[in-house]
């Protein structure tokens, strides 16, 4: 009987031995198991991301940009003058033609200037009254010399030729003969001198009236520019259309050259966009666009492309080649897209929250059955407004997530649930 429980008990020790044992070798090499195993991937509500299918066909390349509808042609009105504001007639709105009086300016001392002037001109027309009588006087007085010496010179050839034919009979002395000669010669030199003499005051007269006339055009030239100053007080449109802007108030002070108001012509309208600089750097004249108006789409062509930047946007002039829907006025807000390019055959999917034109990015592609995805390398090409070319990286039928996926830098796997 002692001998049996002995061999229970060493059963019992070798048993216990062994368990140790295998627990010893098998909590190790779970332990290594488990360090080995990968987590589980992070999971993502599918309704949070946006997917797309990468394609194969044509595409075409645009850029978008915000702006505005303004007139193409309008008519800015400066204040000619200093002036107060005396009387508005029409508000912004006001179909207007070219006599319509927009408002009134005031200035007392333009009126007084303007009469002055004219009184100004009238001295200087006596003025000049009284100089052409006094110089035609003065000639009158040179052309009866003329006359006497006219007369003189010609009894001074009649004696000259008396005398000679007395002489020739021997009934005068030579030096009479002589003398006589002597005198008519004389009254020649003489008429001639004050023929000459004419001649100078009647070019003198023409040049000191011409002197006075300039004066008086000049005055009158004053006079004509303040009563133009004394009518442009009644600012009128110049143009037909519509009164778009009056950024003055009844009796506001108004300096000469400030702007009074703003005449354009609603039927003629032109898109103004604000496109973001990176994407402006292929705009032509003449590329296609189309302008949203909210209220229709209006087909156009690029006019003009500022040379500078502003604020990171390039402003371009869209000429609308269509119908203007209804509503569309100034400064309605518009959206617009400029066709650059058609590409005929590219693979392309929709443009990546983060991804830009000859980029290359990393994007998370779903697995077959849709249910995991992985996050890929690809090279990005030419890109539009909501599609970019992919050039390495997906083939055509890869569903890719194009949302932004910034949460998830850290992790090349996702699991998306339903």
């Amino acid at each position: 009987m002692d001998i049996a429980r002995t061999d229970v008990r060493r059963k019992k020790l070798i048993r216990r031995a062994l368990i140790v044992l295998v627990l010893a070798l098998l909590i190790p090499a779970a332990t290594i198991g488990l360090g080995r195993l990968k987590p589980a991937a992070p999971l993502v509500e599918r309704a949070t991301v946006w997917t797309d299918t990468v394609k194969r066909g044509p595409l075409v390349i645009e850029v978008r940009g915000l702006g505005t509808l303004v007139p193409e042609e309008f008519l800015w009105l400066p204040a000619m003058t200093d002036g107060r504001v005396a009387k508005i007639y029409l508000r912004p709105g006001a179909p207007v033609n070219p006599d319509s009086v927009i408002l009134k300016l005031s200035n007392s001392e333009l009126d007084v200037a303007t009469l002055d002037s004219e009184y100004q001109v009238k001295a200087a027309e006596a003025r000049y009254k009284d100089l052409e009588v006094q110089l035609q006087s003065q000639r009158l007085m040179q052309q009866a010399e003329v006359a006497r010496m006219e007369s003189e010179q010609i009894q001074a050839k009649l004696r000259a030729n008396r005398d000679e034919q007395l002489g020739k009979e021997n009934l005068i002395p030579d030096l009479n003969v002589q003398l006589s000669k002597t005198a008519a010669e004389e009254w020649s030199k003489r008429l001639a001198i004050e023929r000459q003499r004419l001649k100078i005051q009647q070019d003198s007269l023409e040049a000191q009236l011409a002197v006075q006339q300039a004066e008086i055009d000049k005055l009158r030239a004053v006079a004509g520019l303040k009563r133009e100053q004394v009518q442009a007080l009644e600012v009128r449109a110049g143009a037909e259309g519509v009164l778009q802007e009056l950024p003055v108030q009844e009796g506001q002070r108004i300096m000469a050259g400030a702007i009074l108001a703003k005449v354009a012509q609603p039927a003629k309208l032109k898109a103004e966009l604000k496109i973001p600089e990176t994407q402006a750097k292929d705009l032509t004249i003449g590329q296609p666009a189309q302008i949203d108006t909210r209220n229709g789409i209006v087909p156009g062509r690029v006019a003009r492309v500022d040379p500078a930047a502003r604020e990171g946007t390039v402003l371009v002039d869209i000429h609308l080649e269509g119908a203007l829907p209804a509503g569309a006025r100034p400064d309605l807000s518009v959206d617009g897209t400029v066709e650059i390019e058609r590409l005929a055959d590219v693979i392309y999917v929709g443009r990546p929250a983060a991804g830009q034109a000859n980029s290359t990015v990393t994007m998370f592609k779903l697995l077959p059955g849709g249910n995991e995805a992985v996050r890929v390398p690809v090279k990005l090409g030419r890109a539009s407004v909501s599609t970019i070319e992919v050039r390495e990286g997906l083939s055509v039928g890869d569903q890719v997530i194009l949302s932004d996926m910034s949460a998830w830098d850290g992790q090349n796997r996702l699991r998306l649930g339903n």
